[in-house]
């Protein structure tokens, strides 16, 4: 059984994440979504939640399971037993900000990288506008899955987001 990690922060989920993930399962018998803290950036959701939403978008998934990841990414694939790191890339930036990523996870496990060109049509979503398009209270329901949007709108008014 071949084992693969999806890693990312998550913050939040998009649709461009959720297609990169199906896709990664339809070439590895296992995903991993590594849902992990990032210590360059404060979260907008905390990563219990992050790791909940996750688990109930692909919960119609087979092969797909969602942890948080607690430390360094290679040792984490290490822990799960993957054979490679598959992260979705939108474009010439994402591949000079993932590259160094994928040469120091490589170096420290042994794991490759394997890169996800996403579909175009999902390429100018990124976690970060869709929390800017929310903050002013713009449409996100077709960047995020269901159960996201309510977090992240939950989370604006201050309330549960659960």
């Amino acid at each position: 059984m071949t084992t693969a990690v999806c890693p990312g922060s998550f913050d939040p989920l998009t649709l461009g994440h959720v297609d990169v993930i199906r896709r990664a399962r339809s070439m590895f018998d296992e995903v991993v979504v590594g849902v992990a803290r990032n210590s360059t950036k404060s979260s907008f959701l905390p990563v219990e939640q992050r790791v909940a939403l996750a688990r109930d978008v692909f919960s119609d998934v087979d092969g797909v399971r969602v942890a948080a990841v607690d430390g360094l990414l290679a040792d984490f694939v290490r822990t799960v037993g993957a054979v490679a790191v598959v992260k979705g890339l939108r474009g010439g930036a994402d591949f000079d900000a993932e590259l160094p990523m994928a040469l120091m996870n490589r170096h420290l496990s042994g794991v490759e990288t394997v890169f996800v060109v996403g579909d175009q049509a999902l390429a100018h979503i990124a976690s970060s506008l869709v929390k800017d398009v929310a903050r002013y209270g713009g449409p996100i329901d077709d960047l995020v899955p269901g159960p996201v949007a309510h977090a992240v709108r939950a989370a604006l008014r201050g309330g549960d987001a659960g």
